[in-house]
């Protein structure tokens, strides 16, 4: 929201609203690329339902604080990012898989968050920074306890993106809920040389290669893409996240842009491949 719409919910002028942000830090705020504040709406509404109950502005955003917006949500995750705080942040992913799945949490919550703060390529904010090395952490929490894979088929996913990238954190959400699902799972860079994957591709023995991101040329993945159908065969390749133009030429199918859609994409994959129907249907439930 815009100043003066924020304002205006709150039943006090502009001015006022922007010295409560610089004196208490709440309601947090953006910047648009124009310089211009944006509130998130979760908190103006918390703040205002406080002040209506205690009339005081710094005993309001007390309570606002330790309320929250209501239920764990991505303006919720994103209110800490924006405020620096991998505590707050903590708290918010917490509750949420009291009330979600990891699954539901990453994609509505984590990614979300960081998705609203912002990937603006070369001049990313500070806290789209921090909201992406929080977030990476976080996955890399989460995919260590991971259960150990049940499955025989093995996925081969290629990570075409950079640092920073909104992709990147795609990219890793998908490995994860791969390995959640009991798939055998390995993530390589696409920067590798394709003459280095004969040993990865042994003993892996991938059933499906994923190629993740849009940050690689054609040529790098035509070059791993050659070199992995002449040590494995004919294997399933598909997209995940643009890694390929779409022009309609391409014979290399696609997933969908959500970890949860382009799960479900492998599983039905691997089920036409001839994998077990009732491990795929718990694999895509």
């Amino acid at each position: 929201m815009r100043t003066n719409a924020a304002a205006a919910m709150l039943g006090v002028s502009p001015n006022t609203l922007r010295s409560w942000e610089r004196r208490f830090g709440y309601p947090s705020t953006r910047r648009t690329n124009g310089g211009h504040r944006k509130f998130d709406l979760g908190e103006i509404e918390a703040l205002r339902s406080a002040f209506e109950q205690t009339g005081e502005i710094s005993s309001a955003v007390a309570i606002a604080r330790e309320r929250g917006a209501g239920p764990p949500s991505a303006q919720a995750l994103r209110a800490a990012l924006s405020r620096f705080s991998a505590e707050r942040a903590d708290v918010v992913l917490e509750e949420s898989l009291a009330m979600r799945s990891l699954e539901r949490t990453v994609e509505s919550v984590l990614l979300a968050a960081a998705e609203a703060l912002g990937d603006d390529g070369g001049d990313a904010s500070a806290e789209y920074c921090f909201a992406w090395r929080y977030a990476t952490g976080w996955l890399a929490a989460a995919q260590r306890v991971a259960p150990r894979a049940t499955r025989c088929e093995g996925v081969l996913l290629f990570d075409a993106s950079q640092p920073l990238q909104l992709d990147a954190l795609y990219v890793q959400a998908l490995e994860l809920f791969l390995r959640r699902a009991s798939l055998r799972v390995l993530t390589l860079p696409v920067e590798l040389q394709a003459s280095r994957l004969k040993t990865a591709l042994a003993a892996l023995e991938p059933s499906i290669i994923v190629l993740g991101g849009s940050a690689a040329s054609l040529d790098t993945i035509a070059r791993l893409v050659y070199a992995a159908r002449q040590s494995a065969g004919e294997v399933d390749v598909v997209d995940y996240r643009g890694a390929l133009p779409d022009t309609g030429a391409s014979t290399v199918g696609r997933l969908g842009a959500t970890p949860t859609a382009a799960l479900d994409g492998v599983a039905r994959r691997l089920t036409a491949g001839g994998g077990d129907e009732r491990g795929m249907l718990a694999l895509g439930s």
